[in-house]
């Protein structure tokens, strides 16, 4: 069985993070290790306290997978200061693991800023340059690039500026203010911009999609598939899950992630 490695944090509400990556991975047809950067107390109507790990505690984390069940692909989630992300990218150095995928979490739906200052430039610095794929929303993309993104023309110029100044392929995602399912790839080949076009599925239960997509691209990249093919796979998913409706909580809800395994009552 191929392994996948998650480093986000956790959430006890079950929909994002460490959870929703576990979840993932194994409908994915992986196996699933995690490494947790911090803890939260959060549900589907927001987070209410978070404890973070130190770097030594990471860093042992860490160790332990690396040194006893090596992952074919890492999937890198929320990390909120620089010191954590100091920690992951020396240890990602020391294994170097084939596939990493980062999903830059910086920016929440609300528009709030999840990410100190410090941590953006560690990010960039650091994780960046040694990621396989980043698959940042429109207002991550924004950050990292300075660019304004309000269609689809400036998505691909910001993913080849991503892939130009970090060296990684980039998926922009387009959910956010473009207001479609459309992502657009681009990896530095011969194909330039490749868009994978998605459904827009009429659900207000949103939370973990970020999670939910960069964790099911590590995992079809643990198995051997290309990256192109990973984000078509990982797509489909994503829709599977989306369209499944489920709805729990008061708020934006979290998805269906076993919905191959539901039955009808």
């Amino acid at each position: 069985m191929r392994k996948a490695l998650t480093i986000a944090g956790s959430d006890s509400g079950g929909g994002a993070g460490i959870q929703a990556d576990i979840k993932t991975m194994t409908m994915n047809g992986v196996y699933a290790m995690s490494a947790i950067t911090a803890l939260t107390a959060q549900n589907t109507m927001g987070v209410t306290g978070i404890m973070e790990v130190t770097p030594q505690f990471l860093a042992k984390q860490l160790d332990a997978v690396f040194e006893d069940i090596f992952p074919d692909a890492v999937k890198i989630g929320m990390v909120s200061s620089s010191a954590l992300i100091e920690v992951i990218a020396d240890k990602l150095d020391q294994y170097k693991p084939s596939n990493i995928v980062v999903d830059p979490v910086m920016v929440a739906t609300s528009g709030a800023r999840l990410i100190e200052e410090s941590a953006v430039e560690s990010l960039k610095n650091r994780l960046l340059p040694i990621a396989t794929l980043i698959t940042p929303n429109i207002p991550e993309t924004e950050i990292l690039t300075g660019m304004t993104i309000n269609d689809e023309a400036a998505m691909e110029d910001a993913a080849k500026a991503l892939y130009e100044r970090y060296g990684c392929a980039a998926l922009v995602k387009g959910g956010h203010r473009i207001n479609d399912a459309n992502d657009v790839l681009y990896d530095g080949k011969g194909a330039g911009a490749v868009w994978f076009r998605g459904r827009k599925i009429d659900n207000p239960n949103t939370h973990g999609t970020g999670c939910t997509l960069s964790s099911a691209i590590a995992s079809n990249l643990a198995k051997g598939c290309s990256l192109a093919m990973s984000v078509d796979n990982a797509k489909a998913y994503l829709s599977g899950a989306l369209a499944a409706m489920l709805d729990l909580g008061k708020g934006s809800g979290p998805l269906a992630h076993n919905f191959a395994l539901m039955k009808d009552d």
